[in-house]
């Protein structure tokens, strides 16, 4: 086997890891309730964020590990300047690679072609909901009008557009028939995210939690909802129905109620270069160090990752084990979402 051909990573369990999320930045123009709970937010030290060569070169290295879809995330990605340029340096590091975005859209009006001309297939646009004022409420930010800009943007420059809404019993309940309206009126996937009890600082309580169950009988009642098996595997997580007569799709991620512990296929880096392989577990592998060392080669980066695959957990068991507090101290921003 030549060193250029991929070498799929399959951990303990038999799952075979083909999905990075890589964190650019933890820095975020927005503060959620949900995902920074903490009065005091330190983000990480400039010098120790990862630079776009390193980024770059991680996924080159990953590409030569079967990882074949990237996902670069936040923080919000779109704040760091020259993204732009690293897109070009990311896509020639492994052009064979599916490189995808997660953001909250805010900054995206004016944006979304140059994503699509740079190579980008596909984009998460982060949207818990459809009101302007219960917008501001959650986010801390007036930043709504430009979001919906941003999405029918991504809509007409051939983005695969996918809207994800953290759902929040008595915040965002009465946003699901917008949100199903706005499936049925535009080609992309609107998809309902169960709560999370992310991070020391969380948010989280019982009385948010919105279970999945719940919110499907509710999408239901406003419009007919015929399941879709997802041969392709674009949906990931999430368990998708087209609508009838519609354009586009609604999914939910049941995170709680449903893990989808079994089938997960990936790893995250954090913008200081931590790998994680679960996001329910603080077990982290530090690649910076290698990163920046004059001595060691692609071929040490190459066995660190192929650890920390063969040591993956089942985030489910942490979970359960860890019911009555945050499973994961860090919040969502450090860990790349």
């Amino acid at each position: 086997m030549t060193r250029n051909t991929p070498v799929p990573l399959t951990d303990a369990h038999n799952r075979t890891v083909r999905y990075l999320r890589l964190s650019i930045t933890d820095r975020c123009n927005l503060r959620c309730l949900y995902c920074r709970g903490a009065k005091d937010f330190s983000p990480v030290a400039h010098e120790n964020v990862l630079r776009y060569e390193e980024l770059a070169r991680l996924i080159r290295v990953a590409a030569t590990l079967g990882i074949d879809k990237v996902r670069l995330t936040g923080g919000e990605p779109l704040t760091r300047r020259g993204f732009f340029d690293f897109l070009d340096m990311a896509r020639a590091a492994a052009p064979g690679t599916s490189l995808r975005l997660t953001t909250n859209g805010v900054l995206l009006p004016g944006n979304a072609r140059r994503l699509a001309e740079a190579g980008v297939f596909g984009i998460n646009i982060s949207l818990d909901t459809l009101r302007p004022a219960k917008y501001r409420e959650i986010t801390g930010h007036d930043g709504f009008n430009a979001v919906r800009r941003g999405i029918d943007e991504a809509v007409s420059a051939g983005l695969c557009v996918k809207i994800n809404a953290v759902a929040l019993r008595g915040i965002n309940e009465d946003d699901l028939p917008g949100f199903v309206a706005l499936a049925r009126d535009l080609p992309l996937d609107v998809r309902f995210i169960e709560f999370m009890p992310i991070g020391d600082f969380s948010a989280w309580n019982e009385n948010l939690y919105w279970n999945a169950t719940d919110i499907l009988a509710k999408a239901r009642r406003v419009a007919e909802l015929v399941p879709e098996t997802d041969a392709a595997g674009s949906a990931g997580p999430a368990k998708m129905w087209r609508l009838a007569g519609g354009a586009g799709r609604f999914g939910l991620i049941t995170a709680l109620s449903g893990h989808f512990c079994d089938s997960c296929n990936r790893l995250r880096v954090t913008s200081d270069g931590r790998l994680r392989t679960c996001l329910f577990s603080d077990k982290e592998y530090r690649l910076a160090g290698i990163l920046r060392s004059d001595k060691l080669t692609d071929d040490t980066l190459r066995r660190v990752v192929a650890l920390a695959i063969k040591n993956k957990p089942i985030g489910h068991e942490l979970l359960l084990a860890r019911q009555a507090r945050a499973v994961c101290r860090k919040r969502m921003s450090a860990i790349g979402g």
